[in-house]
């Protein structure tokens, strides 16, 4: 069997990497190809291109990259067509993984399978059937997505999200993080600006003057600011201007990072993160979180205006209220932000609303079921007959 695989960006790497896993674990005959991260490299299958060239958000953070990504496009799908996959399978990243699963579709009968269900119930409903036009399947993360899906003329099987089988360190490993960084028991603060260039460095100072007064009313605290590869570096940057000598989490030159980035999730106190998936790592953690995300002007203004939800955190949304503090847009202000963060550091009642919240999301997710990549690798030979 031949499977031809597409992840743009690092959540849709992991998700490719679990699932590609699972697929192993169920049959050895699988030849992979295709545009991977990392992860998804370290399971066996060598990338066209960097993956990160994908890693763009934004209409407008978008329009200056378009000749590159449209090129990108149809090398893509010349290789996908060249090799002749039994499917081709898409992971997020909708905007290429649909233009690519169009071109591929065009070209011959392959089987295409789209992992992670547009969310059609936030914003744009009218994207599920525009997508059931060049899409045969949908491996959804979210457990009331497949009756959207199949009404919009595509079989989808909701395989759990990936979150709730990552790996979260344990009691004394997060102890023992605080006794390496000397942080002990002072209060420890997570900071999270995102993982593309463009989210660090919209958000970055920002964040720094959102923890300046909360460390100004608690200067024991500490903060630290697990990075990302792709944008270690800007992030490195960013917090020199940050007040308390921020611990950078450097995956360049720790090979202990991902250990340590686990230890940090388990020992935080508090977390101020971009919006995203981080989000559910922070509620599989049970960390307490406010979640901040700035965008370009144009950006912000037609996104807002076809939002159909008032929150873009999963764990209010499946929990339906927001537990979790979020300044979004306009909204985003540090002063409002650090009011939020002590807030929730100080208010005991608060805190234990956000984690029973968190539990009750991570069981909606999945977390007592199948591992998330199985359910999708048996979802995508099912759907393959």
């Amino acid at each position: 069997m031949k499977l031809y695989l597409l992840a743009g960006e690092a959540s849709g790497d992991k998700l490719g990497a679990a699932l590609m896993a699972g697929l192993k674990s169920l049959r050895d005959d699988i030849e992979f190809r295709g545009v991977a991260g990392p992860l998804m490299q370290a399971e066996g299958m060598a990338s066209l291109f960097p993956m990160d060239e994908l890693s763009v958000m934004g209409i407008a953070e978008v329009l200056p990259k378009y000749p590159e990504l449209r090129r990108r496009l149809h090398e893509t799908a010349r290789d996908c067509i060249a090799f002749q996959p039994d499917a081709l399978i898409t992971i997020d990243s909708p905007d290429f993984s649909l233009r690519l699963a169009k071109l591929v579709k065009a070209a011959g009968d392959t089987r295409t399978i789209h992992y992670v269900a547009p969310s059609v119930w936030a914003w744009r409903p009218g994207r599920a059937a525009k997508m059931a036009q060049h899409i045969d399947h949908v491996l959804a993360l979210l457990p009331f997505e497949p009756p959207l899906m199949a009404a919009a003329g595509m079989t989808c099987d909701f395989v759990g999200h990936p979150v709730v089988a990552e790996t979260v360190a344990t009691k004394p490993e997060a102890q023992a993080f605080r006794a390496e960084t000397e942080v002990h028991d002072a209060p420890l603060i997570l900071a999270l600006p995102g993982s593309r260039r463009n989210e660090v460095g919209r958000l970055g100072p920002i964040f720094g003057e959102a923890l300046r007064p909360v460390l100004a009313k608690l200067p024991q605290a500490r903060v630290v600011v697990p990075a990302a590869a792709p944008v270690a570096a800007a992030v490195q940057d960013a917090v020199r201007n940050w007040p308390g000598a921020p611990i950078v989490i450097d995956p360049r030159d720790d090979a202990r990072a991902a250990e340590r980035k686990r230890a940090a999730f388990a020992a935080a106190d508090i977390a101020l993160a971009a919006s995203g998936t981080v989000s559910l790592e922070l509620a599989a953690n049970a960390t307490p979180m406010v979640i901040a995300y700035d965008m370009n002007w144009l950006s912000w203004q037609i996104m807002s205006r076809m939002a159909k939800i008032d929150t873009v955190t999963l764990v209010n949304l499946i929990v339906g209220r927001n537990v979790v503090p979020e300044f979004l847009g306009p909204a985003c202000k540090p002063a409002d932000i650090a009011e939020a963060m002590l807030t929730l550091l100080e208010d005991k009642p608060a805190r234990l609303q956000q984690l029973a919240a968190m539990n009750t999301t991570m069981v909606s997710l999945g977390r007592e079921g199948e591992a998330p990549g199985l359910r999708a690798a048996r979802s995508v030979l099912a759907a393959l007959g």
